[in-house]
């Protein structure tokens, strides 16, 4: 049975995202990045390929595992510099009607109130087009920056994340009811203080006590993104996420963490299908399968091993540029568990040298390369979202905006030609773009619980108060 794919583009307000060393490409443009003129024409050539979202990744710090520095990092623009993700989105918002924008944003650096704020504000003025990728901080940097002496523990980074979202669940889905909101100039009331509520929090984490800044937008919670892989990031993920973003060149490995996954969310008292799954890959296509081969072998000449390590070090927390700990310390990493397994594990009692590594991330991050023309491309993306029970596709680029346009112009009408690829977009929201219903998370996450008056749909409710 044909599935429908939903492909997200997969970059980063920065000048080097995931392909290290491809911002000296003659034609790549990732340099522009402060400048909205690049936003505001990237969205509009997704929308015209008709994407479902620019996804828009984020770090808080910089990458200083390699070497012990930040020196090859800040050399090769490695993630830095990197701008605010969520200042880009209102003009590009602005400038298309579908397009739907997720961006990351650490919550280990947020305090609940500001920035349920911020989603909201986001939310309204792009008519409930956002999305919210939640991570945990993984760089001892980032913590150090922020004011903190190291980066929290791995596993109790989940646990402030589930406080977290208890407390956004209560601004967003219980602090004002539905009818909440008056206007009644008359009488002089715009909204009614009955039906706007405290949210009070005195939990391990954070002390909250307040009311939500805005009034209901409309989605109220922005789509939830995740991508922890490990089992404490995927039990989170399992309750909380409404997409999940996978990763890996293994399409068994994958189908194995997928149907894991989902067998949570159903543990969970949510549905498989609650879920919606993306891979990250990367595309080099053009009109035929020789012309990608000659992109692929151009692109070559510009990769930067060692900006790839440096990559690797900050996700991992292992430093590439000792290969004889490698091995000795991908079990212990604080960083992104995961990914420390993944990039360091061979085969049976054996792990990849640091060749092996650099050259598995050099293009696109360490998701499939995929490289030829646009049937070649479709049957590969249609057999991974078979073989793996995916969704959909984040597509980092090798070139900005290169990468996308060949996508949009060559790949694309492929895709739709084989029902793979919807030719317009469905009405509303993000939220009821993915999934064909209302805009309102549904009623069996756990966010239901946090509703009151007319916005109630959970027999089970709790109240705000925690």
């Amino acid at each position: 049975m044909t599935r429908e794919l939903r492909l997200n583009a997969f970059a980063m307000n920065c000048v080097g995202h995931q392909s290290q060393g491809l911002w000296r490409h003659p034609r790549d443009k990732s340099p522009n990045y402060k400048h909205t003129d690049h936003w505001v024409e990237l969205a509009k050539l997704l929308e015209r390929g008709k994407f479902d979202a620019l996804f828009l990744a984020d770090v808080v710090g910089v990458y200083d595992v390699y070497g012990g520095s930040a020196d090859t990092a800040v050399r090769e623009a490695v993630q830095v510099p990197t701008n605010d993700p969520l200042l880009i989105i209102p003009p590009m918002a602005q400038a298309t009607q579908h397009l739907s924008y997720a961006a990351t944003v650490n919550l280990s650096h947020e305090p609940p109130l500001p920035f349920a704020r911020r989603m909201s504000t986001l939310d309204h003025m792009t008519d409930g087009r956002i999305g919210w990728n939640i991570v945990t901080g993984y760089l001892d940097s980032g913590a150090k920056g922020a004011g903190a002496g190291k980066q929290v523990a791995h596993d109790i980074r989940y646990d402030i994340a589930e406080e977290f979202m208890d407390i956004q669940y209560g601004f967003w889905e219980g602090s004002w009811e539905d009818d909440a909101l008056r206007c009644d100039r008359e009488a002089g009331v715009f909204a009614d203080p009955a039906k706007v509520h405290r949210v009070v929090h005195d939990g391990e984490y954070f002390r909250v006590n307040g009311v939500h800044l805005c009034e209901p937008s409309p989605q109220r919670t922005p789509v939830l993104y995740q991508a922890g892989s490990s089992s404490k990031g995927t039990g989170f993920a399992a309750r909380h996420a409404e997409c999940v973003f996978v990763g890996g060149n293994d399409n068994s490995k994958m189908a194995a963490d997928v149907a894991k996954l989902r067998a949570l969310a159903v543990e969970a008292g949510r549905d498989a299908s609650d879920i919606l799954v993306f891979a990250l890959a990367t595309v080099i296509t053009a009109a035929t399968d020789e012309e990608a081969e000659a992109k692929f072998e151009d692109y070559r000449q510009y990769v930067s091993t060692s900006g790839a390590l440096a990559l690797m070090g900050g996700w991992t927390g292992i430093d590439f540029s000792k290969p004889e700990l490698v091995t000795a310390t991908a079990s212990t990493s604080n960083a992104i568990a995961g990914a420390a397994a993944a990039f360091t594990a061979g085969g049976p009692g054996e792990h990849r040298d640091v060749d092996s590594i650099a050259r598995s991330v050099a293009l696109g991050g360490g998701g499939p390369l995929l490289v030829g023309g646009p049937k070649r491309i479709a049957d590969q993306l249609e057999a991974w979202a078979e073989a793996a029970d995916l969704d959909g596709f984040n597509l980092a680029y090798a070139v900005m905006p290169e990468t996308f346009v060949d996508v949009v112009e060559h790949l694309v009408p492929e895709l739709q030609r084989r029902g793979l690829m919807k030719k317009d977009y469905a009405p509303g929201t993000y939220r009821e773009k993915l999934f064909g219903r209302g805009p309102r998370l549904s009623d069996n996450h756990p966010a239901a619980a946090r509703r009151r008056g007319s916005g109630r749909q959970s027999s089970a409710q709790a109240p705000v108060t925690t």
